[in-house]
């Protein structure tokens, strides 16, 4: 008779647009496995399945599957959405054609000034009725032009429906009657007060829009996975601001997990920070299709709740992350009179050319093979074996387009890769009032290490770490994710009118309800604040973060503090409280970092290697496993394991600690 095998593996697994990474630790013994294997952007599922496989797993050997996935990103940027309908305010109907006054390019007068509405105006009705913005009936729903309504949305075809109705964050009755009604006749409905309840009506109405359009792929995704899963095992997935949530709460907020993947190495970096005691870090999560880029200071993460993704704007709380269409897949092009890299990217399929696959546009990941930095031959990501005589094919017609050798063409692409990831360090630094120079790089992802100590160079920064598992450490942050809900509330008060237990009132209302979503009967389950304060008259407002109390006096200093910090005045105006965003999250657990002891500080091979202007350099080849603790790596060098490989140029060094991390001196 055969035994029953027990689910005693925790498991997290991040879906990227090359490769997913898998990293599963075993409760019982601790052992802990880290592989790659190629996205299957076709059936993502049979991808997340395949990865469990090739580390050596079987779905019912894990009790808890931690997952982050692009499965929303790639929608909205693909604008691979459902037909959706919009239902708004009569009157109001061409918000998303008005926007704001920002134009996608200020002095490019032939080009279009903003992107197309999401919704045509085909799909667009409006419904009588209106609230005023403190919430009073102004105007009651008409039945009869409701039933007309309803008959028109399901004569459209529309998927799904999105209704936004004007002021329903003060009072959503009118938006929770016509749901009622619409739910009849379509079979998503979104309302922008279960969204988004903030004032803004063009954000608010964009937000509901792509959560509207995003909601049958989310949620055929997530029932497929449900239906697939052994019962023993629990299936948890990874939210764009950092932590673990219920898939029934992604079947109702979809938009949930816009940036998943990234906010999962984001979390693990906090963690890295907090252990290794640095106040001040900045993420450099290079992929195969982008680079993202974090700052944590004083170990925490910045969430905010207003970004865009894909031109599109977006209000939903998420980690503050900035992304550019630079990755070991970005293609190389010349169009006469630049070198560009990327935005386009050659993907997991074909991928790169020395992937072998087939592709025939250079890359930079086929400019590092050329460079010396990858081993002709090795096998990548458990199925793909490089080849350096496919890389020198795709690069030959460049390099003659660019009239230099092939050494020289694969440096340019690097140098304008670095070039552009340091620009966006400055830009995102800079944006929020910080000198990243003070700031140590923690570079991760399957090409992080590889470029992270040029572009460090080239931002001023001046130690790099590369934490262990770099090369799935967004995958180790899902592992680690604890329980946590967020959620944005609009609320307003002058400072004329504080009342400090009004306040309270209402901030302990939001965290009542945070932790009803949250649905945990944890007793460690830890709250914070956010309060979005502006002086009276301005337009946008400021985060302050976890104030101590809600004292007039208190949150006075904070706001000037942070004014200035991040625009250099304060005034001497009243100001307003204009929302409230509540977390409530469980102690994130300790990273799984063993210690480890080297025994070897002896090259295991040399390569021919290119340094900027230095060609042909006689490079050692070390092994990252087998590095004994605190013993000092000279540049240049190039440090390897499984996953990763991590470039030294001169003048930089490097050690190890007793977890495994690589700390470098830039120098």
């Amino acid at each position: 008779m055969q035994t029953k095998r027990s689910a005693n593996w925790q498991v997290g697994i991040d879906i990227g647009g090359t490769f997913t990474d898998i990293v599963a630790r075993n409760l019982e013994t601790g052992e802990q496995r880290l592989t790659k294997v190629r996205s299957r952007i076709d059936d993502p599922i049979e991808g997340l399945v395949a990865a469990i496989s090739a580390a050596g797993l079987r779905w019912e050997d894990v009790s808890d599957l931690i997952h982050g996935t692009t499965i929303v990103t790639n929608a909205i940027v693909k604008n691979e959405l459902a037909t959706t309908a919009l239902v708004t305010t009569e009157g109001f109907s061409d918000t998303l054609d008005i926007g704001r006054q920002n134009r996608l390019h200020l002095y490019k007068l032939d080009l279009p000034p903003k992107h197309p509405s999401i919704v045509p105006r085909s799909l667009r009705f409006e419904a009588r009725g209106r609230m005023s913005w403190k919430g009073e009936e102004l105007e009651p729903l008409d039945d009869n032009d409701l039933d007309q309504l309803i008959r028109a949305v399901a004569a459209s075809g529309a998927q799904s429906v999105a209704v936004c109705l004007l002021h329903a964050y003060a009072n959503p009755a009118h938006e929770i009657e016509i749901g009622k009604r619409l739910a009849k006749v379509a079979p998503y409905i979104t309302l922008s007060h279960q969204v988004n309840p903030e004032p803004r009506e063009f954000e608010r109405m964009t937000t509901t829009v792509l959560s509207a359009g995003v909601k049958a792929a989310v949620v055929d995704y997530v029932e497929k996975l449900l239906a697939r899963k052994p019962q023993q095992s629990r299936l948890h997935f990874f939210h764009s601001a950092s932590g673990m949530c219920s898939p029934n709460l992604l079947l109702e907020q979809p938009l949930a997990i816009a940036v998943s993947g990234p906010a999962a190495g984001v979390s693990a970096t906090c963690e890295l920070a907090r252990d290794l005691n640095i106040s001040h870090a900045v993420t450099f999560d290079m992929g195969g299709t982008t680079t993202d880029v974090s700052l944590v200071v004083d170990g925490k993460a910045r969430v905010t709740a207003n970004r865009t993704l894909a031109g599109r704007a977006l209000r939903m709380p998420a980690v503050d992350v900035d992304s550019i269409g630079a990755g070991g897949g970005s293609l190389a092009t010349w169009d006469g009179y630049r070198l560009s890299v990327g935005p386009k990217s050659a993907g997991s399929d074909p991928g790169p050319a020395c992937y072998g696959r087939g592709g025939q546009i250079p890359t930079v990941s086929d400019a590092n093979m050329l460079l010396g930095y990858l081993e002709d031959g090795a096998v990548f990501g458990g199925t793909l074996t490089l080849s350096a005589d496919a890389a020198k094919s795709a690069l030959a017609p460049l390099s003659k387009q660019l009239q230099q050798g092939l050494t020289a063409t694969a440096a340019g692409i690097v140098n304008v890769a670095d070039n552009l990831m340091a620009s966006m360090l400055q830009r995102v630094s800079v944006g929020q009032g910080v000198d990243i120079r003070r700031f140590t790089m923690v570079a991760f992802g399957g090409a992080g290490p590889m470029h992270a100590v040029n572009v460090a160079r080239l931002a001023g920064i001046e130690k790099v770490i590369v934490p262990s598992g770099s090369g799935a450490f967004s995958a180790l942050g899902c592992l680690v994710a604890a329980p946590s809900y967020t959620q944005q509330r609009a609320f307003s008060m002058t400072s004329q009118n504080w009342n400090v237990d009004l306040a309270e009132t209402y901030c302990a209302d939001v965290e009542r309800d945070v932790r009803a979503a949250l649905a945990s009967d944890r007793s460690d389950l830890v709250r914070a604040r956010v309060l979005s304060l502006r002086y009276t008259g301005q337009s946008h407002s400021v985060e302050i973060d976890d104030p101590k109390t809600l004292e007039f006096a208190e949150l006075e200093a904070l706001l000037k503090e942070k004014h200035e910090t991040l625009y250099g005045f304060s005034c001497s105006d009243g100001w307003e409280l204009v929302g409230v965003r509540v977390t409530v999250t469980a102690p994130v657990l300790d990273l799984p970092f063993s210690h480890v002891e080297g025994s070897s500080t002896e090259p295991i091979s040399w390569r021919i290697c290119s340094f900027g202007q230095m060609h042909d350099v006689r490079t050692p080849v070390f092994n990252r496993q087998t590095l004994p603790v605190e013993k000092t790596i000279q540049g240049p060098a190039l440090i390897v394991d499984d996953a990763s490989t991590i470039i030294l140029p001169p003048a930089s060094r490097a050690s190890r600690d007793r977890h495994g991390h690589i700390h470098i001196e830039v120098r």
